[in-house]
């Protein structure tokens, strides 16, 4: 900068030619202001979801969690009987045996999905069309109803020699199976449709995931003399680890929460050796009309879910740092 680009300021200061910048920080001043106004504007468009969940989910929420504390008399006036419907539910054998089947199914369920999702991830990737196409009606399971699911898998598991799985098992030289009607077999028949069901969905998490593990790492093992399993065990796995908490997350809600497949399939049978904790509150709150004691079992689900997430949340922001 020579000299002459420099001219006195009003206030007898040397200003290097430049401009004022005061002015149009005076300008900003007000659109921030608007801005700073809006804040109201997400909420607006937020506002029909949250009367939707306000009315349908939250306030029936609270209800039951009232209803768990009462004797519930429709047209009678309600009883307050404190903790006596929670006493009622823990001390009960068949709600102890509903739990340890829930469990037991939960487990399964997940185990199996994220195994089999996996499989199903590893075997699919890739840009090829055909791909497309195979992924389409590998998830096709997910997007059927459940009702339509459920009878499906009843026409399948036919206890007869002439039923579908059991001409299968014929030819291997196996004797039929009563699978659902059998009380050995029932529990397993209804993890492996559930398995069947929530595997793709799975799938396509996993796909999802696969696409931000680092294929520089893949070339380095490859190089390395890492065989395939090897790869996967070293690369692919500690690549997912935030992927398969997510869905261990969802998987092991989705079990806790297994009512309709049980309901359509075995209805809690065959000598209560499929009954969950979803189909055993149905039956005390709408069959039996203890809705007190059902709403009990309901809350301690809940907490049960509740517990079971914040526990991987905390696991997982532990292994993060």
């Amino acid at each position: 900068m020579s000299v002459d680009q420099v001219r006195p300021s009003a206030n007898g200061s040397a200003v290097a030619g430049a401009r004022p910048t005061a002015v149009p920080a005076a300008k900003s001043r007000p659109r921030r202001s608007r801005r700073a106004g809006r804040w109201w504007t997400p909420w607006l468009f937020l506002a029909p979801a949250l009367l939707l969940f306000l009315y349908f989910k939250f306030i029936p929420m609270f209800n039951a969690i009232t209803m768990s504390f009462q004797e519930v008399q429709p047209y009678l006036g309600n009883k307050w009987v404190g903790a006596d419907n929670y006493k009622t539910v823990l001390t009960s054998d068949g709600f102890r045996e509903a739990a340890w089947h829930t469990v037991v199914l939960a487990v399964g369920q997940t185990a199996g999905c994220l195994v089999l999702g996996l499989a199903l991830a590893l075997l699919m990737e890739g840009q090829s069309r055909r791909l497309g196409f195979i992924r389409s009606a590998a998830f096709l399971p997910v997007v059927v109803p459940i009702a339509v699911v459920a009878e499906l898998w009843r026409i399948m598991y036919h206890p007869t020699g002439d039923g579908m799985i059991n001409s299968l098992l014929g030819l291997f030289g196996s004797s039929p199976s009563g699978f659902i009607n059998d009380p050995h077999t029932s529990m397993a028949s209804i993890m492996v449709t559930g398995i069947w069901r929530g595997a793709p969905y799975d799938m396509m998490i996993f796909l999802a995931g696969l696409g931000s593990v680092d294929r520089g790492l893949y070339e380095a093992a490859k190089v390395d003399g890492a065989g395939r399993f090897q790869r996967i065990r070293h690369v692919t796995v500690p690549g997912l680890r935030s992927v398969f908490s997510i869905l261990f997350i969802l998987a092991a809600i989705r079990g806790l929460r297994v009512f309709t497949e049980v309901f359509l399939l075995t209805n809690g049978g065959p000598d209560g050796s499929t009954e969950v904790v979803m189909t055993l509150i149905y039956k005390l709150g709408l069959e039996q009309n203890r809705l007190g004691v059902g709403a009990a079992g309901a809350v301690l689900l809940f907490l049960a879910t509740l517990v079971l997430t914040v526990c991987v949340h905390l696991f997982r922001r532990r292994g993060n740092e």
